[in-house]
């Protein structure tokens, strides 16, 4: 279920602040967040930003096609390293 208009698009304030203050100055740096539940919005566009995957910070490039949705869609949090096989190839 999708989140209410009435209620709008939600982010962190604090790194919707620091996006604003990039913006104004024209300075582009690494922002570091752990805020995977935020919309992403048309200020963040060009900017990158690292988002906590549960064990380290990974970079996320922000591009136009993005805009709407969450930063954490884009940081897989699991690594799959495929299902247990035989120990001994079955040669037929």
């Amino acid at each position: 279920m999708s989140r209410s208009v009435k209620k709008g698009p939600y982010v962190q304030e604090a790194l919707f602040k620091r996006i604003e203050e990039m913006n104004k100055t024209g300075k582009k740096s690494v922002l570091k967040t752990w805020s995977r539940a935020s919309t992403i919005f048309p200020q963040f566009v060009g900017h990158t930003i690292a988002v906590h995957d549960g064990r380290k910070h990974v970079p996320v490039y922000v591009t136009e096609d993005m805009v709407g949705h969450k930063l954490g869609e884009f940081v897989p949090t699991r690594t799959f390293r495929g299902h247990a096989g035989s120990k001994t190839s079955k040669g037929r």
